[in-house]
């Protein structure tokens, strides 16, 4: 949310001193407008490095295209957490696991705990999370007013597979946002079409060498362990969190944060809601 909002919003938004807000400001625009929508009984910001060393060493090239953060967003990061803390919010950090699998691992202890939970994101990569229980909250710029509300239903009819085979789905199309190439030449077509007909990833490289295109065989085949990390890589893994308790947003506070930031449009809105 981070990032979206900083490459989203001018640059030209700033606070105290001339510092940039516009990545703090927009994500808490984001997360407010679907507290005021759903009314969650907690929030919570998941934080961890941008490649866990694990996935980094299935594929050395995972993330290694992505370019360094911008000096004007790592200031707003740093500032981050004591900012949300402010709103009455739960900040949850790892030293080795991404954010994703934080957001993965609460989701499921929620739902575990007979309640629901919603994943706000913009990465498709949670739409594995998607349950009777957990719906994916998906930000994108093409949703006007809010996040799209997706559950099993919609993640089939966009992949074309359920959100348990998302994580096959990507090994075998690909992800360049992760850097994950995919098979050569299948597209979500084909990655659909061969889940659908075979179960899983494991069932598709099972019945490789029968298939009768060519050029697909030789891609599945060829690549089989390849494959295989890719699809570690996009499975979520547990956290060992726990799950957070009651915490309602305060808005006071974080009126008093957004004020001290300069942030005084959003401190007042903060104030007429509390």
């Amino acid at each position: 949310m981070l990032y979206r909002a900083f490459f989203g919003m001018p640059k030209t938004i700033r606070g105290e001193g001339g510092r940039p807000v516009n990545a703090l400001l927009g994500t808490a625009n984001l997360i407010l407008r679907e507290v005021r929508e759903y009314a969650p009984r907690a929030v919570v910001l998941c934080f961890g490095p941008d490649a866990a060393d694990y996935r980094v060493e299935l594929y050395p090239a995972y993330h290694a295209e992505r370019p360094a953060m911008p000096d004007e967003l790592a200031e707003q990061w740093r500032d981050a957490p004591d900012f949300f803390r402010a709103f009455g919010w739960t900040v949850a950090e790892h030293d080795s696991l991404e954010a994703d699998d934080l957001l993965g691992t609460l989701a499921r202890l929620e739902s575990e705990g007979g309640g629901r939970a919603l994943i706000l994101t913009g990465d498709r990569d949670m739409f594995q999370c998607a349950s009777d229980d957990v719906g994916v909250l998906y930000v994108s710029t093409k949703v006007k007013g809010g996040a799209e509300l997706l559950g099993p239903a919609e993640v089939e009819q966009r992949y074309g597979v359920p959100p348990e085979l998302v994580a096959d789905f990507i090994a075998l199309r690909g992800d360049p946002s992760d850097g994950l190439p995919g098979a050569k030449g299948v597209g979500e077509m084909i990655a659909s079409e061969l889940l659908r007909e075979h179960g899983s990833l494991e069932g598709v490289l099972a019945a490789a060498i029968g298939i009768s295109r060519p050029k697909l065989r030789t891609a599945l085949t060829s690549a089989a362990e390849e494959l295989r990390a890719f699809r570690e890589i996009a499975t979520l893994q547990d956290a060992g969190l726990t799950s957070p308790g009651d915490a309602p947003t305060d808005y006071p506070a974080a009126a008093a944060a957004a004020q001290k930031r300069g942030m005084n449009q959003l401190a007042e809105r903060l104030r007429q809601s509390g």
